[in-house]
């Protein structure tokens, strides 16, 4: 039987990713929108992909009997996917916990990772162990099949020994996201450095990880310390679009990370690790592998995915399989925002040395 489930959101990352997701993982049923306002769960209802299809809508200006917490009490609903604005979420997620539901909520896990480790280690411990529900965080990179492959690729070629990770594209005014309110005036670190940010400090990780979590050969490598430089470019995507930083890791290989969302021209993104016997390269939507002396020996194109629908499809089976994948672990979110919340402390200090703690590769928990 198909898992009965709500979205909790109606914004564009549900409307675009999330809602088609969910619409091609046969294992899942969907019953119920909330969002927080009607007209605005109304709209997504009424999308063109819903057609003919009954749902029920939950609002704060639902009336009685409609809102959030009516939607948690429904029995038949088992799960539900959240997305909305990073500081409404870990209220949201917590309620929907205390309330038996498993939960799959969007990146990051929290706005810091002070407020993240103590829903990891204080709330999610004090719900009942007997019956309690799985938290799973939606961090789609993770699921892309060209990072999986490069992961799988780097595993086989020995220790890293240099890395680079460049990304820099631009966000204009008229960027849909760009445009909501709560964009526009975040409140949150980092701004479009956390909200989009994340996605690539959870790349760089994987990456690093050599695929470790996947069962590839190896246990991967993670990051010590970093010393990071931050600006603002364009002034619409304050308080930060643009961070540089160089990287140590655990083996004490040295590479850099680079993000910009301020930056006018073409998008680049580029991923390359050099390893003791090959280097691996992932841009244009391929992975290219060298061997030791610089002879290519494979060439993968990559069909484009945003790893959402291999996301929710994972997520779906482990609900029916009654485990967790590690890819959603909320866990391996937490160290994703301690990684960036390092990064951003390094460059609010000038580029001063910001040391992590143990916990990087993706087969280990919280530091």
């Amino acid at each position: 039987m198909p898992i009965p489930i709500a979205l909790v959101g109606s914004g564009i990352f549900i409307t675009t990713q999330h809602l088609p997701a969910v619409l091609t993982t046969p294992l899942l049923e969907f019953k119920a929108i909330y969002s927080r306002t009607l007209s605005s769960a109304q709209k997504l209802a009424e999308s063109e992909s819903l057609k003919g299809k009954k749902l029920d809508l939950y609002s704060e200006d639902a009336g009685d009997g409609k809102g959030y917490e009516d939607l948690l009490k429904r029995e038949d609903i088992k799960a539900v996917i959240i997305a909305l604005p990073i500081p409404s979420q870990p209220s949201f997620i917590q309620s929907a916990l205390a309330a038996n539901k498993h939960v799959l909520a969007e990146k990051p896990l929290t706005p810091t990772h002070t407020t993240g480790h103590t829903l990891l280690t204080s709330f999610l411990p004090s719900l009942p162990s007997s019956s309690r529900p799985t938290l799973s965080i939606a961090e789609n990179y993770r699921h892309t099949p060209i990072l999986i492959h490069a992961a799988t690729a780097i595993s086989k070629l020995g220790p890293i020994q240099r890395f680079k990770i460049e990304m820099s594209t631009y966000m204009p005014p008229s960027n849909r996201y760009v445009g909501t309110a709560w964009r526009k005036d975040p409140e949150f670190q980092g701004g479009f450095l956390l909200d989009g940010g994340i996605h690539f400090v959870a790349a760089l990780r994987l990456l690093l990880a050599g695929g470790s979590w996947m069962g590839n050969p190896g246990e991967g490598d993670g990051i010590k310390k970093v010393a990071a430089f931050t600006r603002l470019i364009s002034e619409h995507l304050a308080p930060l679009d643009t961070l540089d930083v160089i990287v140590e890791l655990k083996s004490g290989a040295t590479g850099t990370f680079g993000l910009s969302f301020g930056v006018k021209g073409k998008r680049r993104s580029e991923y390359v690790v050099v390893c003791e016997k090959g280097t691996v390269v992932v841009a244009n939507d391929e992975v290219v592998v060298t061997n030791g002396e610089g002879e290519e020996v494979e060439r993968t194109p990559v069909g484009y995915s945003s790893g959402v629908k291999e996301e929710v499809k994972t997520w779906a089976e482990g609900l029916e399989g009654g485990y967790s994948d590690a890819a959603l672990s909320p866990y391996e979110a937490l160290r994703d925002l301690e990684v960036l919340e390092a990064m951003l402390r390094s460059g609010e200090r000038g580029g001063a040395v910001v040391e992590l703690g143990d916990g990087n590769t993706l087969t280990q928990g919280v530091a």
